[in-house]
């Protein structure tokens, strides 16, 4: 397998995620509950893939350093560093988000998805954002 092409899919499962997020909030806004289910499923489905070849990626690869210098240098640092926390935080806000959910305790999923939400948008669109400056705008070496 070609390693190369893991963060490309990488960042493909982000925006996917981030899309399958936003679809879903919309639709249970307007009380399609059987859609925003499946919406978010598959949200959980694409941020558990990437997940996956984010980790094998850099077990095989290990560390990609940032080529960027100058100002563009500590705005790459702060949103990685925002990034990697978040998403630490929101594999437990996914978690009890899902499961309050799946056992039917909207009133508890409602006031934890509030917070799970933006979260996980924000972790999904910085994830694509740091793949675009890490491999596309900014790669080392250059």
């Amino acid at each position: 397998m070609d390693l190369a092409i893991l963060p490309k899919l990488n960042a493909i499962l982000n925006a996917t995620s981030a899309c399958f997020l936003l679809l879903g909030y919309v639709l249970i806004r307007r009380g399609h509950r059987k859609a925003h289910k499946g919406c978010m499923l598959a949200a959980v489905a694409a941020s558990l893939l990437f997940l996956i070849s984010y980790l094998v990626y850099h077990y095989e690869a290990g560390v990609t350093h940032f080529g960027g210098e100058g100002w563009i240098r500590p705005v790459y640092l702060a949103v990685l560093g925002t990034h990697t926390l978040l998403a630490i935080v929101i594999v437990p806000l996914v978690t009890i988000t899902l499961l309050r959910a799946l056992r039917g305790r909207y009133v508890l999923h409602k006031s934890i998805a509030r917070w799970t939400l933006p979260t996980w948008l924000y972790v999904s669109v910085t994830g694509v954002i740091i793949y675009l400056m890490l491999y596309r705008f900014f790669p080392p070496g250059i």
